[in-house]
């Protein structure tokens, strides 16, 4: 774990401002855009955000007319749900209640490569040592 002598707020803007199309999952890429940063960030920024401030992850579905097209994670820190890519969603996209999911040990399987890089841009601005490898 790390230090927590940050704000979820200075942390929020760290994380937004890393964002880009190589933190993006791949199966929303081709939705992503800089209008719309947050598109494709759920998993990684759910996953760092527990890296940083622990808490749970939370697992919801995106659906579209009744069909389920996607998951879409966010955090419980506490009793407070941060949900800091909720804003990538139209209005014809809804999202049903998260369910906690409990995290595997180890690096994730599914877009390692785009935790690794968000993981490695946040710590680096939030000035914290960026070789510590994941411990989760």
């Amino acid at each position: 774990m790390f230090p927590r002598a940050w704000t979820l707020t200075h942390v929020e803007r760290v994380i937004r401002s890393a964002w880009a199309a190589d933190t993006c999952d791949p199966a929303d890429l081709a939705d992503w855009h800089t209008g719309n940063p947050a598109r494709g960030q759920c998993g990684v920024t759910a996953l760092v955000l527990h890296d940083l401030f622990g808490g749970d992850l939370l697992l919801g579905e995106v659906h579209v007319d009744g069909q389920r097209t996607g998951y879409h994670w966010w955090n419980r820190l506490g009793v407070v749900e941060v949900d800091l890519t909720r804003d990538q969603f139209g209005p014809h996209e809804q999202i049903t209640a998260g369910e906690m999911v409990a995290r595997p040990a180890g690096p994730p399987l599914r877009c390692r490569e785009q935790y690794d890089t968000l993981r490695t841009r946040v710590l680096k601005q939030l000035g914290a040592d960026t070789a510590v490898a994941a411990d989760r």
